[in-house]
């Protein structure tokens, strides 16, 4: 399997969980896509160093060979799955956790 396919798989598994399995449709929310493109500046600046020094290598018979700052555009496509698939999860542990919550006492003389 190829990175570029590897990474594409990732960012419609993540897709699939946030909209269909999970429900929780961030995808579709404005607040998603804002905290993304922040995400995504940091990410291009750690790629960009990581690979820009040489640190991290890649196949060039692995990815299709675009590149943004200096990383394949593939590593977008991961990170996109990641930061999703990181946010859906955290939101679905958020809404378990509320409802399993116990409810508040009742203050007396109510």
């Amino acid at each position: 399997m190829t990175y570029t396919l590897a990474a594409l798989l990732g960012v419609g598994i993540a897709a699939l969980l946030d909209l269909v399995v999970v429900r929780t449709r961030l995808l579709l929310r404005k607040a998603f896509w804002t905290a993304y493109a922040i995400m995504v500046f940091f990410q291009l600046v750690v790629n960009g160093l990581l690979t820009g020094l040489g640190i991290v290598r890649y196949r060039h018979n692995q990815i299709i060979g675009v590149h943004i700052a200096y990383a394949p555009i593939e590593d977008l496509f991961f990170g996109f799955a990641l930061i999703l698939l990181t946010l859906t999860l955290w939101v679905r542990a958020g809404r378990s956790s509320v409802s399993r919550a116990e409810p508040a006492p009742r203050r007396a003389g109510r």
